[in-house]
C-alpha cells in the first residue's frame, strides 16, 4: 500500500456538483426519453457518500422508517436508513414480494408500472421518509405514498438526489398531498 488515493477518487464532492456525476442517455428506454444515469455517481465513493449524507440531512425529525423505491432508490435508501437509525421498507416491482402485499398500478411517462409493499411493512401512525434517486414526473413517488397511506402510515417527507423540475413532479406530488419534497440537486434543463 503506497498511501496514494484509490483509483478514481477525486476527493470530496460538493452537493452542488452531484449533477455533474449524472450522465444523460438520449432515447433510452425509448426514443424521445432522456434517461438520467446515476451509475457514475454510484461509482464515485465521494459522490455516493455526499449523496447519502445529504439525503439523511434532509430527513425531518421523528422518522420511523425509510421507504425506498425499486431499484435505484434502494441504493440510497438503505444507507440513509442506517444513518438515521431506522429500518428500510422496500417498494418492489411485481412478483418480488413473497408474502401478502398491497399494490398499485400507475402510468409512467412511457408506459405503465406496478409497485407493491408487504402489508405488514409499516404500522399505522408511523412517519416515513420516501427516498428515491430521481424525481421526474412524480408518478412513482405519488403511487408509493398511496401504498404508505393504505397501511395507515404517514409520508413525513420525500427526499431525492436529483429533481428534474421541468417535468413538474413536485406539482404532481403537491396535488397528491405531499408538500414536503426535498431534493439535493434540481435541474431546469432537459
Amino acid at each position: 500500500m503506497t498511501g496514494a488515493p484509490a483509483a478514481g477518487r477525486a476527493g470530496p464532492v460538493e452537493v452542488s456538483a452531484l449533477a455533474d456525476l449524472v450522465v444523460d442517455v438520449p432515447d433510452f428506454p425509448q426514443p424521445g426519453v432522456t434517461f438520467k444515469d446515476i451509475t457514475p455517481l454510484l461509482a464515485s465513493p465521494d459522490g455516493l457518500a455526499t449523496a447519502v449524507r445529504g439525503l439523511a440531512a434532509l430527513a425531518p425529525e421523528g422518522i420511523d422508517a425509510v421507504v425506498a423505491l425499486e431499484a435505484r432508490g434502494f441504493l440510497f435508501g438503505a444507507p440513509v436508513a442506517l444513518a438515521l437509525g431506522v429500518g428500510l421498507v422496500p417498494v418492489r416491482k411485481p412478483n418480488k414480494l413473497p408474502r401478502d402485499h398491497v399494490d398499485v398500478t400507475y402510468d409512467l411517462e412511457y408506459g405503465e408500472e406496478t409497485l407493491a409493499m408487504h402489508v405488514d411493512a409499516l404500522a399505522p401512525g408511523q412517519r416515513v421518509l420516501v427516498v428515491d434517486d430521481v424525481l421526474a414526473t412524480g408518478g412513482t413517488v405519488a403511487s408509493t405514498a398511496g401504498l404508505v397511506r393504505r397501511l395507515g402510515a404517514e409520508v413525513a417527507a420525500v427526499a431525492v438526489v436529483l429533481e428534474l423540475d421541468f417535468l413538474g413532479g413536485r406539482d404532481r406530488l403537491r396535488a397528491a398531498g405531499l408538500d414536503d419534497v426535498r431534493a439535493l440537486v434540481s435541474t431546469g434543463g432537459a
